[in-house]
């Protein structure tokens, strides 16, 4: 018997963008008006489940890192942090460098979507428990608090509250969000704004592939200087799982195949073995150079000023929400609508264009998150060997 065919996330972002632009061009308003109508809805549920998440997912990673809290433990969840800041900012500096140049030749896309008339049907309020910031600091509170009294109970409410919001995202946000996107679509299209906007996606995501590349060098030029060994040989011996990851679009997928590569080069089973699974859930310098990209874009596809001071906020947020990411295609995006919303102001269409763009990228993020664990282990297997000399 063949076994019932399924569509990943990518492929059904990808028809539901294709859909959009098809039909938006001659379906009547009232038909898109049902879409736009639904698109509202879908927002409130998001406004409202936006805080949850974050109190859901930041506060039992927090808590977990501080049960386990050891020497090793705590330089790898460093050396994430900071592989992630540091791929924000090459993220900044290249977006603020050459994004100008692109947008400003597309004038059409400074008005994105905000002349849109059509108006939904009616709207359903679901106003939030809280405050995203309120959610945040909530969360650290909890997740500190739980670490240092070692609140087994708490703890474990906190788990099954985590794997409702899972449930959540896996089973009612990410199933209906190819139909959120091919409703911004239709309506872009109907608003005649298509074209411009598709030539700025086109052109940004050229861009970002290119820093990918451009990160894993670096990455992997700092494992070569500490580990005084060929960069290149290194990067060379993890692209299987490079492009196992493209596939998988799974950082969690993807690690038998980067736990193998890994000790390929080298690196002690012990270290790899504590080091890639934790990494594939703590380290995602390709997801945040995405977010931080596309998000600077469609702020000056918006005319929204770029303001230093709250792109580095963002960054530092951005790193901390990354963490508590869930492990399901476009988890990524869904942990960053907080920050994106509170630090950025961004509204419901930006989001849902945010989504759309980060989406059709998703595999290639995956990858150099995986593909870069592979460095981390390589740094802290040197240091694992130079304190055993030491010793």
């Amino acid at each position: 018997m063949l076994k019932s065919f399924k569509l990943g996330l990518l492929p059904r972002v990808l028809i539901a963008i294709a859909l959009g632009i098809a039909l938006g061009t001659f379906i009547p308003d009232w038909f898109i008006r049902i879409f736009v109508t639904f698109n509202e809805i879908f927002s409130q549920l998001l406004n409202f489940l936006v805080p949850l998440i974050i109190l859901g997912l930041v506060a039992p990673a927090i808590a977990d890192m501080g049960g386990r809290a050891g020497k090793m433990l705590l330089i790898t969840v460093g050396l994430a942090y900071a592989a992630t800041f540091i791929s924000g900012f090459m993220a900044y500096g290249t977006s603020m460098s050459l994004f100008p140049y692109i947008i400003e030749a597309n004038n059409a896309s400074q008005d994105l979507v905000q002349n849109n008339t059509l108006t939904p049907y009616f709207s359903i309020s679901i106003p939030p428990l809280m405050s995203v910031m309120t959610a945040l600091f909530l969360a650290f509170l909890l997740g500190l608090g739980i670490s240092k009294i070692l609140g087994e109970s708490l703890k474990n409410m906190l788990n099954e509250f985590k794997d409702i919001i899972s449930m959540s995202i896996k089973y009612v946000i990410i199933p209906l969000l190819p139909w959120h996107i091919f409703g911004i679509f239709l309506n872009i299209t109907q608003s005649g704004q298509i074209m411009s906007i598709l030539t700025v996606f086109i052109q940004i995501i050229g861009i970002i592939f290119a820093l990918h590349i451009v990160v894993l060098i670096f990455q992997f030029s700092v494992a070569g200087i500490v580990t005084k060994r060929n960069p290149f040989k290194l990067l060379v011996t993890m692209l299987p799982a490079y492009f196992t990851a493209l596939g998988t679009q799974s950082s969690a997928a993807t690690i038998p195949v980067t736990l193998k590569q890994t000790i390929k080069n080298k690196v002690n089973e012990d270290v790899a073995g504590f080091v890639i699974p934790l990494c594939a859930t703590i380290h995602l310098s390709g997801s945040t150079l995405k977010i931080v990209s596309c998000a600077i874009a469609l702020m000056m596809m918006h005319n929204t000023p770029v303001e230093a001071s709250n792109m580095i906020y963002f960054i530092c947020m951005l790193g901390v929400v990354m963490v508590a990411a869930p492990g399901v295609p476009g988890g990524a995006i869904m942990a960053a609508i907080s920050v994106l919303q509170s630090i950025l102001g961004f509204d419901e269409s930006q989001i849902a264009l945010m989504i759309a763009l980060y989406i059709t990228m998703d595999n290639f993020g995956t990858a150099c998150n995986v593909t870069g664990d592979g460095a981390i282990a390589l740094i802290i297997d040197k240091i694992y060997k130079s304190k055993k000399r030491i010793k």
